[in-house]
């Protein structure tokens, strides 16, 4: 008998120890409970509690979660079935509303997620679901974010991790998407023709202009050319012409002998000519060409005493083979 009380005093004592003495860890707040009603939230440390009176309600973690949210089917605007899940993560920044403001938080959240996630879907159409999950999430957000409000809980972000549409609805689009490319490949290949046709076009115009350039200064020079020409013939004109009228016969025999040998170069160029004709006697060219040698040299104010060489006429030319 006489162990049976010191025993009773360390069960009594572990006991209280143990009621009495809380260390909360870190993440984490336990609510104060004091018959049954709460009284305060113990937050990360060791707390002592009021023994027989007040106890532990609620312990909460109060560090960031990922809720997921089960796969369910939504139908569309446009009356296609696709299939949506998600992924919420919160993290509760009051512990006592979160514990006695609401029954199951977790199963409550994601309850409220599924049901606003079959509003928001419901009211777009497909290619705007599949293409704007960003506006998705943000509308999810914040609404979920304002519901949960009152429950203590902070709605960090929400994600739509899988879209998923009928097989039919799949394939109809990978159809167009194929078509869209070849259609797009066409509208590059147009373009590209266009570009090459125009740069063709170009260079031919440039061509052109380069050509026409190359004819305005080659007749340039052939009217340049054709009019030296013509005042030099002109000076060689006014030149015998002044030699005739000082009655130089040197200056008769110039114009015969041009005329004599450009009708014979003439006569030579024919195409049609099957017989070459050439002078029997050329001893009259020879001395027309004296008398013209002797008019440049008069003409060039020589010293020399003048010598007036007799033109020898020219024969008539004779035929040969």
């Amino acid at each position: 008998m006489s162990f049976i009380v010191p025993l009773i005093l360390v069960a009594l004592a572990i006991f209280l120890v143990v009621n009495v003495i809380k260390i909360v860890p870190q993440g984490r707040e336990f609510t104060v409970e004091r018959f049954g009603r709460y009284t305060r939230t113990l937050k990360p440390g060791i707390s002592i509690l009021t023994p027989f009176v007040e106890a532990i309600g609620r312990r909460v973690n109060m560090m960031e979660q990922v809720l997921d949210v089960p796969q369910q089917e939504v139908i569309t605007k446009d009356n296609v079935s696709v299939k949506v899940d998600a992924i919420v993560f919160i993290q509760v920044m009051e512990a006592s509303q979160a514990a006695y403001r609401v029954d199951n938080l977790m199963y409550a959240i994601t309850q409220l997620t599924q049901t606003n996630l079959r509003t928001v879907v419901g009211s777009m159409e497909l290619d705007e679901v599949l293409s704007q999950r960003d506006l998705i999430n943000t509308r999810l957000l914040a609404t979920i974010d304002h519901a949960t409000n009152p429950w203590g809980v902070k709605v960090a972000r929400i994600e739509i991790k899988d879209l998923t549409p009928p097989a039919d609805i799949t394939n109809a689009m990978a159809r167009q998407m194929k078509a869209e490319r070849e259609r797009r490949a066409v509208i590059t290949e147009a373009e590209g023709e266009k570009q090459a046709a125009i740069a063709r076009a170009e260079g031919q115009k440039q061509a052109a202009i380069l050509e026409a350039e190359g004819r305005k200064e080659a007749a340039f020079r052939t009217a340049e050319a054709r009019e030296r020409s013509a005042e030099a013939e002109a000076k060689a004109t006014a030149f015998v012409s002044e030699a005739i009228s000082k009655g130089d016969v040197n200056a008769i025999n110039y114009f015969i002998a041009q005329k004599y040998v450009e009708a014979f170069g003439e006569l030579a160029r024919s195409p049609n000519a099957k017989t070459v004709i050439v002078p029997a006697d050329f001893a009259g060219l020879t001395g027309t060409v004296a008398g013209v040698a002797e008019l440049v040299k008069t003409l060039g104010g020589g010293d020399g005493p003048r010598t007036v060489v007799p033109p020898t006429p020219p024969r008539s030319p004779g035929r040969g083979a």
